[in-house]
């Protein structure tokens, strides 16, 4: 009897365990940021494109969160992240954006012959409701799709390959001259929600990035004033997942001192930065500056205006853009040890930080017929992981990768088909790598500019 009793106790117990294990289960389930991707689609007004204007944009799309926020990265320091660049202009055709195939189309519109971009998006993972049917064929006669950034569920699923991959988050990017029309206005304030929600959903952070590009003489109250909108409106400081750093919201302002003719001044910039430091109310914010590779030296692609120094010397952190700058391993050694490092040495005795810029190839033969397919090879990765290796051989404890869904210039690092489209236009590929690769490296990149792993000069393998 007793060895009765004893089974019908074993059994209970199992019973019990398994119980436990399936509510473990389901808690897992429920939790969004674990294991398979299941995001239902929610339908969200975004109010009429065609009948709104900036009083409308404003008060339709810019609101504080009240979403699920989920623990993972510190979100309360900038030291020891990989945080990548995000576009989020694209749009299609039938998104509810009303701006047609933005950035994804040519002088002709988007079609064989005619488009923006070099890598083709691998869209095998997302659901029917976030695929845009375009004129591009596959080889096998399929119609090619691809996404919109306007769309919350294909967002919120980038913010899931970040979780995965090891990513710590983005900066997500302001075009301030788009912001300037209602229908751009509405969009990026859409993709900063929605990357806002997939931050707080998986885990990650995230920060706000003004690029400057095409901004008039005498215009930096348009960033002021944006500023302002989401610190007011949509109390972007008050997030949960918004990147902190030194006790401060950060907020990057990329775009001085190139000399490309730009209208706006570095001295238009001291005023700025003023602002975003000094302001009694929209101010105490930790500010990065986005500048030319050569900010230091002040000459290649940057002003000789002493300028440039008085405003970095006002900032926090200084991030030189390097895309393009050099295009082989040995060339990137050779600008970490001739300049990276010098930069870094020039920051520490100023008291200031400093984040270099990767990125992991180069290509934007579709918007330039003179320029190559694949101008700048990837080398299946060595490319992007000896810039890694090297910034970490320098000193840098924060790198910025440019970008995560740049495929128009071939910089994205984000899931990547080797199957695009054939016909009139030429695609670049990921060389016969896995989809994810590039997030993956990414993700093994982190941990070694973390200290967590030693530094190797060849690529590691991934999963």
């Amino acid at each position: 009897m007793k060895h009765v009793n004893d089974f019908f106790a074993l059994a209970v117990l199992l019973l019990l365990a398994g119980l436990i294990a399936n509510a473990a289960e389901v808690s897992t389930s429920a939790s969004i940021s674990i294991q398979a991707f299941s995001i239902p689609q929610v339908k969200q007004d975004w109010g009429d494109p065609n009948a709104m204007d900036q009083a409308a944009v404003l008060e339709r799309t810019m609101r504080p969160f009240k979403g699920e926020s989920h623990p993972g990265v510190n979100t309360r320091t900038l030291t020891g992240k990989v945080m990548c660049g995000y576009q989020g202009w694209f749009s299609a055709e039938g998104d509810g954006d009303a701006r047609g195939w933005t950035h994804w189309g040519g002088r002709n519109g988007f079609q064989p012959g005619s488009c923006n971009i070099d890598l083709w998006p691998d869209m095998s993972e997302l659901d029917a409701d976030e695929r845009f049917t375009t004129p591009f064929l596959h080889k096998d006669g399929r119609h090619a799709e691809v996404f919109s950034a306007f769309n919350r569920k294909t967002v919120l699923r980038h913010f899931k390959w970040m979780q995965d991959a090891g990513i710590d988050g983005v900066f997500v990017q302001r075009f301030i001259v788009d912001l300037s029309n209602p229908r751009g206005a509405r969009h990026f304030n859409v993709v900063l929600d929605h990357c806002r929600e997939g931050a707080n959903l998986f885990g990650r952070t995230y920060a706000v990035m003004y690029d400057l590009s095409g901004l008039g003489s005498n215009q930096m109250n348009r960033v002021k004033d944006d500023w302002k909108n989401l610190v007011d409106h949509m109390q972007i400081t008050k997030d949960p997942a918004y990147l902190h750093h030194a006790g401060k919201p950060v907020v990057s302002v990329w775009g001085f001192g190139f000399n490309d003719r730009r209208k706006y001044t570095p001295e238009e910039g001291l005023d700025l930065v003023d602002f975003l430091k000094n302001d009694p109310k929209y101010g105490g914010c930790t500010v990065m500056l986005g500048v030319p590779t050569y900010w230091r030296a002040l000459d290649h692609d940057c002003v000789n205006d002493e300028t440039v120094h008085k405003l970095i010397l006002k900032a926090d952190i200084v991030s030189p853009w390097t895309v393009g700058r050099y295009s082989n391993p040995d060339q990137a050694t050779r600008y970490a040890t001739n300049t990276e490092a010098l930069d870094i040495r020039w920051c520490q005795e100023k008291g200031k930080e400093f984040m270099p810029v990767v990125f992991p190839g180069f290509s934007w033969h579709n918007m330039n017929s003179r320029s190559p397919l694949n101008q700048i090879p990837r080398l299946k990765g060595q490319f992007l992981w000896t810039q890694f290796a090297q910034a970490k051989k320098t000193g840098a404890t924060m790198v910025y990768q440019a970008m995560f869904d740049e495929v128009n210039e071939g910089t994205a690092i984000f899931k990547c088909t080797d199957d695009p489209p054939t016909g009139a236009s030429q695609f670049a590929t990921f060389e016969g790598l896995p989809n994810d690769f590039y997030l993956n490296l990414v993700g093994r990149a982190s941990r070694m500019i973390r200290g967590e792993t030693p530094i190797v000069e060849a690529v590691p393998a991934v999963p």
